[in-house]
């Protein structure tokens, strides 16, 4: 009964939710009948875009690299996303020589498309409920543990009936902070080859002066392919795999977008935490965000230091700093959002409502106390969570912790081996020591470790700190990494020759990063308690608050699973302390602000020459939109967060508009409160890809796989030059 109340309750709440709001599990579409899609602009039916037995639009998203989205685009498995989502892979295939991330890289010939190392893509083949099955063998008087087994016994089983002998990848998730499970069968295919990508000036344009911005005017692509073996089955790479034919390809539409038109998205949103209490936000915004802010920032500052010194440095370091730069303005930016949108007295309202509802006679037992323990539990983990927060910046960024620990579990299995065993191991262990030190730069890591650490001695309380990090000598460790067997790979390379088990155990940064391993299982057990009461709470309060709220919408938040969004092309209000380069109707960009942006050497606002002489001669071919200028980015409506980089925006008719890519600065609480007002996602516009593919780069074959949509305004496909409309008139000088 529980089961199927929350299930009306769930689609109740869609029955009266906007339709901008909301990521929704696929599998539900048929049976939210209270909404009316095609009143909104969909002319698909639920089972064209969800289906098990036929192909259907699920067969042309995939999860790219399981960080973000990608979508197929032809019949021969051409893959669309981001540009910051394959910028690992450019910048891994990139040399001082060869530097693809600067330059950009096309292959103009199938031959040419090369392996992106450790890419994969994963397809979904289906998902179903599983909640009655694992509910049905839990109940709230188990502990943490006893709760973990039986969970994990279930998933092992259903992972076993639905993998079909490891075709399948098979995953169960929790829903509703615990309250319902879905599973899902995947198809992972790991041949995935680099077939073109813009080079940074336009993919990255605006860096990190305009991400989170808007208005932006960033080509934010990469191009892949999909290959599998003759038979269309995954398969490692290999010159003799082919191209996947897809179940189901994306049709691409040069009709060009207007607000009110119809935006759907399809992507695996990373997470949400949409029904976090007040409590929980108030430790994110007031203590543990900062943190991360603080030693991201930190990070940044040495990986800047030595970037700007060495080209290969510079590549080696390029994704991670660009990845530490996208969290640490998010971090920073949510904090202000949430201030500014008193997101925080939102939510206490609604708490209130269910303290209300908690007090009443039929659910006292159960719920009364339930948010009350909430808040002593953030009072408990206060300073436990800062801890987490530097510590986790901590890990990431300096390396020699992480890869002592890791490495050195390789070398201690490989010296307790005999003679012929560690001649049989050997390769291996070569291998992971070639992969452990090949973008390693010993002396940034040297400062980061010393750097990291001495923040960590400084901003951590004692209480639940590493021990093994506060009895460090900050001002010494990078010496100490550098009398290592992990200093560098030629002494890791003499370890390997001459192995000494005695000399492993004694080693000074093993001992450190075995030490911090240590502390953190320590941690973890002294917290479980507190920890599994918690999640019990969270579980409790969630479905307590489903039923003193009825009439609320109610959806489940992002956990990595495929979801759709739906809802509009839409505007932004005009900002006074914003250049939107003469466009008035403020839901769009064009090549008028790119090159308005325009600073020749400017490490964020460059653009390569011909950019600008293509823009100056408006050779903008059948891309152009149909008042005559040359679209770049377009907003839109859509409830998307961190995974769905690289979405496809859907217009109503199943066909691809543009490429889902940031948020805007003003909706950054987006992740903890859906803000109705400002929230938006900033796309970019398909017919700017093709101009960048064709007009650009010269790739014409590529557009010559696309089934591309026209109506009666699509300009002609010859290289007549469009008019230039008039607030597009500017010298293409640089802003100030």
């Amino acid at each position: 009964m529980k089961r199927l109340f929350l299930l009306f309750t769930f689609l109740l709440g869609f029955a009266q939710m906007r339709a901008d709001e909301g990521m929704w599990l696929l599998m539900l579409i048929k049976r939210l009948n209270g909404v009316d899609m095609q009143k909104e602009g969909l002319h698909l039916t639920p089972e064209e875009i969800y289906s098990v037995n036929n192909s259907s639009m699920k067969d042309a998203i995939v999860s790219f690299g399981g960080f973000c989205t990608g979508e197929i685009v032809s019949d021969k498995g051409l893959i669309f996303t981001n540009h910051h989502c394959g910028y690992g892979a450019v910048a891994a295939a990139s040399t001082p020589e060869k530097d693809y991330l600067k330059n950009g890289f096309w292959a103009m010939k199938q031959k040419d498309e090369f392996n992106a190392k450790d890419l994969y893509v994963r397809f979904l083949v289906r998902m179903d409920d599983a909640t009655q099955r694992i509910n049905s063998k839990l109940n709230n008087k188990m502990t943490g543990e006893e709760r973990k087994a039986v969970i994990d016994a279930e998933t092992k089983a259903i992972q076993t009936e639905n993998s079909e002998n490891g075709k399948y990848t098979v995953v169960v998730k929790d829903f509703f902070n615990g309250n319902e499970f879905y599973y899902f069968v995947y198809q992972d295919y790991k041949d995935i080859r680099l077939v073109g990508a813009p080079p940074s000036s336009l993919g990255k344009f605006g860096g990190d002066t305009d991400n989170w911005e808007w208005p932006r005017h960033t080509a934010d692509f990469t191009v892949f392919r999909v290959y599998a073996d003759a038979a269309g089955n995954p398969a490692e790479f290999a010159p003799t795999n082919v191209p996947l034919k897809p179940k189901h390809f994306l049709p691409v539409s040069l009709k060009g977008v207007k607000p009110g038109d119809f935006s759907m998205i399809l992507g695996y949103p990373g997470r949400t935490n949409r029904y976090l209490t007040s409590y929980g936000i108030q430790q994110m915004v007031g203590k543990d965000y900062p943190a991360w802010v603080e030693a991201s920032k930190l990070a940044m500052d040495i990986m800047k230091k030595y970037m700007d010194k060495d080209k290969g440095t510079q590549l080696n370091y390029a994704s991670q700093y660009a990845s530490v730069a996208n969290y640490w303005k998010n971090r920073q930016g949510t904090i202000d959002a949430v201030i500014k949108n008193g997101t925080i007295t939102d939510k206490q309202k609604v708490e209130e409502t269910f303290k209300t509802w908690a007090v009443q006679p039929a659910n006292v037992a159960e719920y009364e106390t339930v948010l009350d323990d909430i808040g002593i539990y953030y009072k408990q983990v206060s300073t436990r969570n800062v801890e987490r927060n530097y510590m986790s910046q901590l890990s990431r960024n300096s390396k020699y912790i992480s890869l002592a620990y890791q490495l050195g579990a390789v070398l201690k299995a490989y010296t307790a081996q005999d003679m012929q065993g560690r001649l049989a191991m050997k390769p291996k262990v070569d291998a992971a020591v070639k992969a452990a030190y090949e973008n390693i730069n010993t002396n940034l890591e040297g400062e980061m470790l010393n750097s990291m650490v001495n923040l960590y001695q400084t901003k951590v309380d004692k209480d639940v700190a590493s021990a093994t990090i506060m009895g460090l000598d900050a001002k010494n460790l990078s010496n100490v990494a550098y009398s290592s067997i992990f200093a560098n790979k030629t002494s890791a390379t003499n370890f390997v020759l001459h192995p000494d088990a005695l000399k492993l155990d004694a080693d000074p940064l093993l001992k450190i990063a075995n030490g911090v391993a240590t502390d953190q299982r320590l941690s973890g057990e002294r917290f479980s308690k507190i920890d599994d009461n918690f999640a019990k709470n969270n579980r409790l309060f969630l479905a307590g608050l489903m039923k003193a709220m009825p009439e609320k919408k109610f959806y489940p938040d992002a956990n990595s699973t495929m979801r759709l969004t739906y809802g509009t092309v839409d505007k932004l209000p005009i900002r006074t302390d914003r250049n939107y380069f003469g466009v008035t109707d403020n839901y769009y960009t064009d090549m008028a602000g790119l090159v308005g942006k325009y600073k020749k050497g400017d490490e964020e606002f460059d653009l390569p020459q011909r950019v600008i002489d293509l823009y100056n001669m408006s050779d903008f071919g059948q891309y152009a939109d149909a008042k005559g200028y040359m679209p770049v980015n377009f907003l839109s409506n859509n409830d998307i967060t961190g995974g769905n980089s690289g979405s496809p925006v859907i217009d109503g008719d199943g066909n691809l508009i543009g490429i889902a890519f940031d948020g805007n600065s003003e909706a950054l609480s987006g992740d903890i409160v859906f803000e109705q007002e400002w929230q938006k996602t900033i796309n970019v516009d398909v017919r700017f890809v093709l101009w960048t593919i064709d007009k650009y780069a010269g790739a014409r074959r590529l557009i010559d796989e696309l089934k591309l949509v026209r109506d009666e305004n699509t300009p002609a496909d010859t290289k007549t030059k469009a008019a230039k409309p008039e607030h597009a008139k500017t010298s293409g000088k640089s802003k100030k």
